[in-house]
């Protein structure tokens, strides 16, 4: 979006991104506009893509999901041709969550979500080295998740919202 957000813009940005539930009644009551405005904004932040999608986020640990990992992945040849396989490959990999381009002596950072130890040690072997692309991968298992969050800090493009947690 060119322009910037307004009070109202922000503000159903704010509430959409914490709870993706809420209705547009619900939404045009709390920013103070009746449902057809509302949906209607709602509608144009979706067309200019700040509104990607919206999503229902599962407790992993409920779900026997709780092994995270953090991997810094090197691959062998980083030419443009292996890039493409690797990115292709994870893309359909779903225990990855995240996946990263970044700088430094690492090509990758990867976020993965499995059962356990076995599982992580299965996915390693059988999806990630299997590849032939990788030449290092130094791995790093969450203990405990401090902050975990998917929401934008709206707050530092907008006055209207809190900058705070």
């Amino acid at each position: 979006m060119s322009e910037a957000l307004d009070a109202v813009d922000a503000k159903i940005l704010d509430l959409i991104q914490h709870d993706a539930g809420l209705s547009v009644a619900e939404i045009a009551e709390r920013v103070g506009l009746s449902s057809s405005p509302c949906w209607r904004r709602i509608k144009r932040l979706e067309d200019a893509g700040v509104i990607q999608r919206r999503v229902t986020i599962l407790d992993r640990d409920r779900l026997g999901l709780s092994f995270e990992v953090y991997c810094t992945v090197k691959l062998s040849l980083p030419t443009r041709e292996n890039l493409d396989a690797f990115e292709t490959a994870i893309i359909k990999m779903p225990e990855v969550v995240q996946c990263a381009t970044v700088t430094g002596a690492a090509d990758y950072e990867l976020r993965i979500v499995t059962r356990d130890m076995h599982a992580f040690d299965a996915f390693l072997r059988d999806k990630i080295l299997s590849l032939g692309l990788v030449s290092n991968i130094e791995s790093r298992i969450v203990i405990r998740s401090v902050k975990n969050t998917t929401a934008a800090p709206l707050g530092l493009v907008s006055p209207y919202v809190s900058a705070q947690a």
